[in-house]
């Protein structure tokens, strides 16, 4: 559990639709919407955060996310993170640990708070290009942040507190789950419990494939069911499937189908 040295408070600034492809999230975020829609999928639930909404991010998932502006306008949000060191000190400092094992949704919708709004207020002044947020001050506001949550949302503390790893899971049912994702094999590994080579020695044995060859397989196989069945277009089949650019995922899929994913559309 190292400090990273990494902005623990941070803004997001858009004017157009971003989409920012796949995130592994390897902190807890605490996040507040300014402005714009946020749309988060975890690969199971897809979730909406209008302006004023708060959200909270668990660390070690997967999630997908749309960044969409408000009209003639620019998305807005501002998150602060919660590092396992900062987290662990805190514990350690105040007496604080877990009841037992969260195993609840990925992101939760905070119900807006007084004292949430105080704080994300107080971060306004740290907003402008010309202030840097001195490193004992992020601190300082960090702790506040936990101090807020576990007073509005005492039974956060057993998400907070614990340090535990991902324990060795179902590397078959995982997989099948989190395909689309275009994270490397090695997050894929730590969140089965398992080391590279493990998660590697395992794969083999379940798929008697490569990783990386049964990751672009399935994919694949899931494109043309989408394109033909679901009437998706390839723009839209590459984006949710994790392929790194369309032309990548035309190239493959003609590859694989000898047509390109357009014309199977136009054929259907």
């Amino acid at each position: 559990m190292q400090n990273t040295g990494k902005p623990k408070i941070g803004y997001s600034c858009h004017y157009t639709s971003s989409r920012e492809g796949e995130q592994f999230v390897p902190e807890h975020v605490f996040s507040y919407q300014i402005s714009g829609i946020l749309t988060i999928s975890d690969g199971q639930k897809q979730y909406k955060f209008n302006p004023g909404d708060y959200r909270f991010i668990r660390r070690n998932h997967l999630i997908k996310f749309n960044k969409q502006p408000p009209p003639n306008g620019e998305f807005k949000s501002v998150s602060v993170y919660l590092d396992q060191h900062t987290l662990l000190e805190f514990s350690m400092a105040y007496g604080f640990s877990t009841n037992g094992h969260f195993d609840g949704d990925a992101i939760l919708n905070l119900n807006p708070q007084t004292l949430y709004k105080s704080f994300i207020e107080s971060l306004t002044p740290y907003q402008q290009n010309d202030v840097q947020i001195n490193t004992n001050l992020q601190n300082l506001k960090i702790r506040e942040c936990i101090l807020i949550l576990l007073q509005s949302n005492p039974e956060i503390k057993d998400i907070l507190f614990d340090f535990s790893e991902p324990g060795k899971i179902d590397l078959e049912g995982f997989m099948e789950k989190n395909f689309h994702f275009n994270v490397q094999l090695k997050r894929f590994a730590y969140l089965t419990g398992r080391s590279l080579a493990t998660f590697k020695r395992d794969f083999k044995k379940i798929f008697n494939t490569t990783p990386s060859r049964w990751l672009q397989n399935r994919r694949l196989q899931e494109a043309y069911y989408l394109l033909k069945e679901k009437r998706k277009t390839a723009s839209d089949v590459y984006l949710e499937l994790g392929f790194e650019d369309l032309s990548h995922f035309s190239f493959a899929f003609k590859k694989r189908y000898g047509i390109s994913p357009s014309k199977l559309f136009l054929l259907m």
